[in-house]
């Protein structure tokens, strides 16, 4: 075993395939040790020997369910009490392309525990611990349908709206506390999320973008210290305007009487 990583150890949720295992590659190159964490022990386990193999970085397999409040507590533990955790990447996610009228509510409240309930709890844990440190990065996996939220299932969207309003929040709270935060929004990406999510083709698609590709432009982001990236957004100058507008937007609410539109005496 080599020794610890003077950058640290970057715990990736969702790392046995697809976003996470590719963020796993990148960030080992980088010189980072790992925890991967996933549901599945044997893939964990061959991607961590891997890993460790061609890169010589530590990597750490550690298989929990997140939807499980044990497995989640496992990890928050982790989380707490490693002092050479520097990084969390929370990418493990539930999709659905289905309507209101074809999905199942169990499955709904499913994905909520992954995409929202288990995101909050490890960010919960991490950060804490990252500011008793003075150092940190917290990179929470959102998407595009955060703000295109009709373009997929209703409960997914709200979720990922849910994600980035999440880390707008964190930013206010921890950016002066010597903790980073990103937020990264894929659009359509080629990995199996579309297999589970019943949209297949979409795999395919011209539209879609190489898993690979989306990773190392994350990453670009993360180091020019954006606070969110949309790498399949080509006009910066759009999303800064769209900021620049919600922000102002608030001082708008700011009225004691309703709008005269309504007609309350």
């Amino acid at each position: 075993m080599s020794s610890p990583s003077p950058k640290g150890v970057a715990l990736i949720t969702g790392a046995s395939s697809g976003i996470g295992a590719i963020y796993a590659d990148r960030l080992a190159k980088r010189g980072y040790d790992l925890i991967l964490v996933a549901r599945n022990e044997e893939k964990l386990k061959a991607a961590a020997e891997h890993l460790s193999a061609s890169t010589g970085v530590n990597v750490t397999p550690l298989a929990a369910d997140l939807g499980d409040r044990a497995g989640m507590a496992t990890v928050e533990k982790v989380l707490r009490d490693d002092p050479s955790i520097t990084m969390l990447v929370n990418n493990a996610g539930v999709g659905s392309v289905a309507s209101i009228l074809q999905a199942d509510v169990d499955k709904m409240e499913a994905m909520i525990d992954v995409n929202i309930t288990a995101l909050t709890r490890l960010t919960y844990a991490a950060a804490p611990a990252f500011v008793a440190r003075g150092k940190g990065a917290i990179i929470n996996i959102s998407s595009a349908v955060a703000i295109a939220v009709e373009n997929l299932n209703g409960v997914y969207s709200a979720s990922k709206s849910y994600v980035l309003s999440f880390g707008h929040s964190l930013q206010k709270d921890l950016a002066e506390k010597g903790v980073r935060i990103q937020t990264v929004l894929p659009a359509a990406t080629a990995t199996e999320f579309w297999d589970i999510a019943g949209y297949a083709p979409q795999k395919t698609s011209d539209s879609t973008m190489r898993a690979d590709d989306l990773v190392d432009a994350a990453l670009a982001g993360f180091d020019a210290g954006e606070i969110v990236t949309i790498p399949a957004l080509h006009e910066a100058e759009a999303w800064t305007q769209w900021e620049q507008e919600r922000r102002a937007f608030g001082a708008k609410f700011r009225n004691p009487k309703p709008a005269p539109r309504y007609h309350v005496a």
